[in-house]
């Protein structure tokens, strides 16, 4: 069974919901998959992300980026970065803002660079996206992201409100993708042992 850590900052709710989301695909998929607020790590949590075959990073675009509790996180990575702990482990990254655009690439791309400084191994959503004249709010992949989840939350909107459903079916299908490829990851390594 794969080990995943879904690690993630929410300021308002809203990225906590679809971290959830992402999780239950994940369990759903048969993977251990555990979720931590990035203010809430202490030693054992550092421990599980040491030992997980997976990490998805997530947090909400702020300003065209990642939220600073989000960016703090990432900068005391620098202890497994520099024995490179991480290395070889599955990555995969989620972000929401109140907008249907909100620079929220410049996020997940943010994540990439953290998951290749670790020297990790990045999988994108595998979803295509509902982009026809028949396509709904609520069609996977509405907001049309490849590179990683993308959902998006009104600013007036209460985290009971949003993402929309749409948004959180995209994320359970993403986690039990990030499952799936970190299940054929850790088989084809064992294979080659």
């Amino acid at each position: 069974m794969s080990k995943i850590v879904i690690v993630y900052h929410s300021g308002y709710g809203h990225t906590k919901k679809l971290a959830e989301a992402v999780l239950a695909g994940m369990t759903d998929a048969g993977a251990d998959a555990k979720l931590f607020a990035v203010g809430e790590l202490d030693d054992a949590a550092w421990g599980e992300l040491d030992a997980a075959d997976a990490i998805v990073f997530g947090a909400p675009t702020y300003m065209g980026g990642p939220s600073a509790d989000f960016k703090k996180f990432a900068d005391a990575t620098s202890k497994p970065w520099f024995t490179q702990k991480w290395k070889d482990k599955i990555a995969a990254g989620f972000t929401n803002s109140a907008t249907m655009n909100g620079d929220k690439f410049s996020t997940i791309q943010y994540f990439v660079t953290l998951a290749m400084q670790h020297s990790m191994i990045w999988t994108g959503t595998g979803i295509m996206p509902s982009n026809t004249k028949a396509a709904t709010r609520n069609d996977l992949n509405y907001v049309g992201g490849f590179t990683g989840l993308l959902g998006q939350s009104p600013a007036d909107a209460s985290p009971e409100e949003a993402p929309p459903q749409g948004d959180l079916e995209t994320a359970k299908v993403f986690g039990a993708r990030v499952a799936a490829v970190t299940a054929r990851w850790n088989a084809g390594r064992e294979g080659s042992a």
